[in-house]
C-alpha cells in the first residue's frame, strides 16, 4: 500500500532551490532562506500568497545569536505575511524532520502547498564553538571539551564495528573516494576534488587522523548552506519541471543513553527504513538509487546493512564489490554526499531530498544517473538517534 493508497492524498515534490555549499561567509542566514526558499517557488510555479505553511530546519544549537529564524522566510514577499511558519530541529536530521512536518500539514488538510526550508551559517562559529554545539547531540558529551568533537563518537562506532567484523580502514577510503569522485560533478558541493583512494586510505600530513580510527577524509566539513522544497497536493501548470511523488515515509528514534544501544546495530536507523518501505509498499530492490547521511564513512557503511543492502557484518561487499558506485546495482551518494558536498547540518535533509528530486526528473547536470524511477533519502541525527527515510518516485 502506497502512501497516496493509504492516505487518498498525492503528497508531491513541485519545487526546488538549492544554495553553493561551503564557506559563505558573504551570506547571512537570511540571505540564503530567502534564495533558496525564491527559488523553490518559481521552480514551483506558485506565488508566496500560496503558501499555506512554512517550516525551517535548522539546528543552530549556539552556533549564531539568533535563534528564532522561522519567519525569516516570510522576508521573500510582503505576501507572507500571517503564514505560519515554524522552526523544526532534530540534530543533523532537522531538515528531514521539516520535511515530514510538512508532509503531515498536507495529509491533514490544514495545508494544500508547505514551503521547507533547511539553512545552517556554521562556518562564522568557528571551530570550537561549532564542536561544542554538536556534542550538544550527545547524551554523554553535551557540555565535555573535546578535541575531536563528535567525530570521536563516530570512531567509537567504527572501534566497536572493527572488533566484530574486521579492518575497515581501507574500505572507509574506499567510500570516502567515491563520495569524492562523485562530488565532482555536483555544482553545490563544497568539496570538488576527486582525492583516489590511496589518499583516502593513507594516513598523511594532509590527512591525519582526528580520531582513530578516522581520518579526516572519513568526515564531512563543517559548511553554510541552505536548500528548499514546495510539497503539494497537486502540480502546477507553470512548474518548471513535472514533480515528484512521496510514496512512503519513516521516522524512528532510538534511545539517547549509548549504554542501551547497540554501538554498530543502528536499530532506530534500521526502524526508519523498514517504515519506508512498508508505506510505500516497496523495497530495496525497487530503488535506483539512495542519499544516505554519511556524516563520518563508517555512517554509510553501516547504514549498507540498515538498508538491506548486505547482510550485518558485510556492509564492506558493497563498496569492494562495486554496488554502491554510480554504475552500481545501488548508486549511493551520486551528489558527493555529505562527505564531498557538505554538511550544514539543518539544510542536510532538505538538500537530499532536491538532489534526489533533480535525478527523477532528469534535472541533475552531470550527476544525472540513466532514467531512474524511485529513490530512497536518509537522514540522521545523532549517532543513529532520529532516523528519517523517504522514498520518491518519477510521476
Amino acid at each position: 500500500m502506497s502512501l497516496k493508497e493509504q492516505f487518498g492524498k498525492d503528497v508531491l515534490i513541485t519545487g526546488w532551490g538549492h544554495s553553493r555549499f561551503g564557506k559563505l561567509g558573504e551570506e547571512t542566514l537570511e540571505s540564503l532562506i530567502v534564495q533558496v526558499a525564491g527559488e523553490a517557488l518559481a521552480h514551483a510555479g506558485l506565488e508566496p500568497g500560496e503558501v499555506d505553511e512554512v517550516y525551517v530546519g535548522q539546528f543552530n544549537a549556539g552556533m549564531m545569536p539568533l535563534a528564532f529564524p522561522s519567519s525569516l522566510a516570510l522576508q521573500l514577499s510582503p505576501d507572507l505575511l500571517g503564514v505560519p511558519a515554524t522552526r523544526v530541529e532534530n540534530a543533523c536530521a532537522s531538515g528531514s524532520a521539516a520535511v515530514q512536518q510538512g508532509v503531515k500539514a498536507l495529509l491533514a488538510g490544514t495545508a494544500r502547498n508547505v514551503l521547507v526550508v533547511g539553512a545552517e551559517m556554521m562556518t562564522p562559529a568557528g571551530a570550537e564553538k561549532v564542536g561544542a554545539a554538536l556534542l550538544g547531540a550527545d547524551y554523554d558529551m553535551a557540555g565535555q571539551p573535546s578535541s575531536a568533537g563528535f567525530t570521536a563518537l563516530f570512531a567509537e562506532v567504527a572501534k566497536h564495528y572493527e572488533k566484530r567484523y574486521g579492518p575497515v580502514a581501507d574500505v572507509l577510503g574506499s567510500i570516502a573516494a567515491k563520495n569524492h569522485r562523485n562530488g565532482v560533478d555536483n555544482p553545490y558541493a563544497q568539496l570538488r576534488k576527486d582525492l583516489g583512494e590511496e589518499f583516502c586510505r593513507t594516513v598523511s600530513e594532509k590527512n591525519p587522523i582526528v580520531a582513530d580510527p578516522l581520518r579526516r577524509t572519513d568526515c564531512s566539513p563543517v559548511s553554510d548552506g541552505a536548500a528548499a522544497v514546495v510539497l503539494s497536493l497537486a502540480p502546477r501548470s507553470g512548474a518548471k519541471t513535472g514533480p515528484v511523488r512521496l510514496a512512503g515515509f519513516g521516522h524512528a528514534n532510538d534511545f539517547l543513553p549509548p549504554e542501551k544501544r547497540d554501538p554498530t546495530a543502528f536499530a532506530g536507523t534500521r526502524l526508519s527504513w523498514e517504515r519506508a518501505f512498508a508505506m510505500a509498499g516497496l523495497g530495496l530492490e525497487d530503488l535506483d538509487f539512495a542519499e544516505v547521511h554519511d556524516c563520518f564513512t563508517i555512517a554509510e557503511l553501516v547504514i549498507y546493512e540498515t538498508m538491506g543492502l548486505t547482510p550485518v557484518g558485510q556492509g564492506r561487499r558493497a563498496i569492494e564489490e562495486g554496488w554502491v558506485f554510480k554504475d552500481g546495482r545501488l548508486p549511493v551518494n551520486v551528489s558527493g554526499g555529505l562527505k564531498a558536498k557538505g554538511h550544514p547540518v539543518g539544510a542536510t535533509g532538505v538538500s537530499q531530498h532536491v538532489l534526489a528530486a533533480m535525478q527523477l526528473t532528469g534535472t541533475a547536470g552531470a550527476m544525472q544517473l540513466p532514467n531512474p524511477r524511485r529513490a530512497a533519502v536518509q537522514n540522521m541525527g545523532g549517532v543513529g538517534i532520529a532516523n528519517y527515510v523517504s522514498v520518491l518516485e518519477a510521476v
